[in-house]
């Protein structure tokens, strides 16, 4: 494929995490997945080495380095040992960055030092068992009762619910007038009416923590509430390239290391005497996805330079998270059917990489909203022939 741009220094940053996950991460991940759940020592042991929250300041314990390339070494290497179900990302660089972009100084002197260090692990409550990608019907609110906000609602799908220490909960601020003001408040563990519900079973992802979180009268002090309390909403759309831009990262990640076990399977199974690479449809098959995810991967890196030069749109975004989850779950499938009856056994990696794969067109917007975005761009007065571009 075509060589990738990474600096010297984040290479090195490559080889240094990559020991990191050799050593801490890998050997846990059976156990985490039987348990459901991710040890909290994971956050607390990257973040003593400095590769949980690479972006904040120095003041706050961080590296001072926005280059989002440093995430995608991060999300590529974790994908690798196959531990993508451990959600340090979504602590780092999905939910993280709210603090930054809409916290006051206070908030992120109180709250990011020890987000860094991964003894505050970090979560964000939008979906409701009947809002998910439509986030306007919304039910959960909050109201201005002076010197506080009272909190009521339900969330769920929420991962890290479990973990969680501080919880980013949207909730409307004011339903009768305006549907579409929304807060977005930081619910501390310990805070009285905030309950957590099941670690919910999944088909895939097992050692994410995924959880209902309950919010009953919970009184959330005016320090902590992220900017204004109605601009909820646009905070979150301000959020939601990067979000896409991170699973399009992880989507990728996990098609490569899909490909390259499905590449060792068939170089070493024998059918009717010769190995199955033998075999002209398994080579017309491999190049097939073999193309698709190298096209892939150069759009994504692409995207990671628009991003860090902050030219990343909404609708370029949702174009790589809608492509490469659909190139990840061709080639798990593709990954199976070539592993034959081995490829359905709980044993064998490409059966986890397929179950796991599945929600990939669903989280952080469905593909078919993808589609729609893209959709009415491509349909809007903003459209741009491209010999124009």
């Amino acid at each position: 494929m075509l060589k990738r741009n990474f600096t010297e220094e984040q290479n090195m940053f490559r080889g240094a995490y990559r020991k990191f996950l050799e050593k801490e991460i890998a050997p846990h991940v059976e156990r985490w997945r039987e348990q459901g759940i991710v040890d909290r020592e994971a956050f607390t042991k990257a973040g003593e080495q400095g590769f949980l929250m690479i972006w904040p300041e120095e003041q706050y314990g961080g590296m001072g380095d926005d280059d989002f390339r440093f995430e995608q070494i991060i999300i590529e290497e974790t994908a690798n040992v196959y531990a993508g179900d451990w959600t340090n990302t979504l602590h780092s660089r999905l939910v993280g960055p709210y603090l930054s972009r809409f916290g006051s100084d206070e908030q992120k002197a109180r709250f990011l030092p020890k987000c860094v260090t991964g003894e505050c692990i970090l979560a964000v409550a939008m979906t409701e068992p009947d809002a998910g990608s439509d986030l306007a019907g919304m039910r959960a609110t909050a109201k201005d009762m002076g010197d506080h906000w009272l909190l009521n609602g339900a969330k769920t799908y929420i991962s890290n619910g479990i973990n969680a220490d501080l919880v980013v909960v949207a909730a409307k601020t004011d339903p009768d007038n305006n549907p579409h003001a929304m807060g977005l408040f930081l619910v501390e563990r310990g805070m009285e009416g905030f309950e957590r519900g099941r670690n919910l079973k999944k088909m895939g992802m097992k050692a994410q923590d995924t959880a209902e979180l309950f919010f009953n009268d919970v009184k959330v002090p005016k320090e902590n509430v992220l900017g204004d309390p109605t601009l909820g909403f646009v905070y979150l759309m301000q959020g939601l390239a990067e979000e896409r831009l991170i699973g399009a990262c992880g989507f990728i990640a996990s098609a490569q290391k899909a490909f390259e076990v499905t590449r060792e399977f068939v170089m070493e199974r024998k059918v009717f005497g010769k190995p199955l690479s033998y075999m002209q449809n398994t080579q017309f098959k491999m190049a097939e996805l073999r193309t698709e995810i190298d096209v892939a991967q150069a759009h994504v890196d692409a995207c990671v330079a628009a991003h860090n030069a902050g030219e990343l749109t909404a609708e370029d975004a949702a174009k790589a998270k809608l492509y490469t989850s659909e190139v990840l779950c061709r080639m798990v499938d593709e990954g199976v059917q070539l592993h034959g009856g081995a490829g359905y056994m709980d044993e064998y990696p490409i059966s986890r990489m397929y179950t796991d794969a599945r929600i990939t067109r669903i989280f952080a917007g469905t593909s078919e909203v993808m589609k729609l975005i893209v959709g009415r761009d491509i349909f809007s007065e903003n459209f741009v022939p491209y010999i124009d571009r």
